[in-house]
């Protein structure tokens, strides 16, 4: 079961990541930028779907 928990806590970690390099590297204003990476700091899951949803991508529809 720790096994799995800490695969798990891995792989939103990664994910994370790679959502935090995705805020960095959009076109959104820097304090936006700020707010989100916060978000998903503060957040890890929740901000990381919300992310992907919200996020500026979303908005253009492109995946």
């Amino acid at each position: 079961m720790f096994f799995l928990s800490t695969i798990g806590s891995v792989i939103i970690l990664i994910l994370d990541i790679l959502a935090i390099i995705s805020v960095i590297g959009s076109a959104e204003s820097s304090l936006s930028k700020l707010v989100w990476v916060l978000v998903i700091l503060f957040l890890p899951v929740i901000g990381l779907i919300l992310w992907w949803v919200i996020g500026p991508r979303a908005r253009t529809g492109s995946i």
